[in-house]
């Protein structure tokens, strides 16, 4: 019986596993690049990242496509970390998500892999396949974007990028499709 319920449970996270949303590419303007030199240190730093699978960089339009490795988990933040760890800033972030039968709630939420987003123009709804997402939180967004966005979004939790989620302070990431 212990074998039985071992091997369902196993089933159960390899079906969750599976299944799991992927963010599996983005593409990243970075603002205050200059020259080849701004774009190699920017580039270096991204690879750092251990989901990272590769960085193309596109010098004419400050943008680099960044791939990640299957079922890793991706971190907007950490990349957002990155790029101001090589001096410069994102303009703009979009991601290409994966989804699979996912519910976006009436307020424009969802959960997934532990992470909270709320979509500013997508509620009631089910997202499935390979969907573009911007990421639209302060750092992720030009400050002047930022700041028309905040005159339209009414979200507590816009201005500081984190709200009451069952109960606790989580980390909320604000997208538009």
């Amino acid at each position: 019986m212990k074998t039985i319920k071992i091997i369902i449970l196993f089933l159960i996270f390899f079906a969750i596993k599976v299944s799991a949303q992927q963010i599996t590419t983005v593409e990243m303007q970075v603002t205050g690049l200059t020259c080849s030199m701004c774009s190699q240190a920017t580039e270096k730093s991204l690879r750092t990242l251990d989901y990272v699978s590769n960085v193309t960089p596109d010098l004419n339009k400050n943008l680099f496509v960044i791939t990640f490795k299957k079922d890793k988990a991706v971190n907007f933040d950490q990349l957002n970390k990155k790029v101001k760890d090589a001096g410069f800033s994102v303009g703009k972030l979009e991601a290409t998500m994966n989804f699979n039968q996912t519910k976006i709630d009436e307020n424009g939420q969802t959960i997934i892999n532990g992470n909270v987003y709320r979509f500013t123009n997508a509620k009631d709804k089910v997202l499935n396949g390979p969907v573009k997402v911007n990421v639209i939180d302060k750092g992720f967004i030009s400050n002047t974007a930022f700041k028309q966005k905040s005159a339209t979004v009414k979200l507590d939790s816009y201005a500081s990028g984190s709200g009451l989620v069952n109960g606790k302070k989580t980390r909320v990431y604000h997208l538009s499709i």
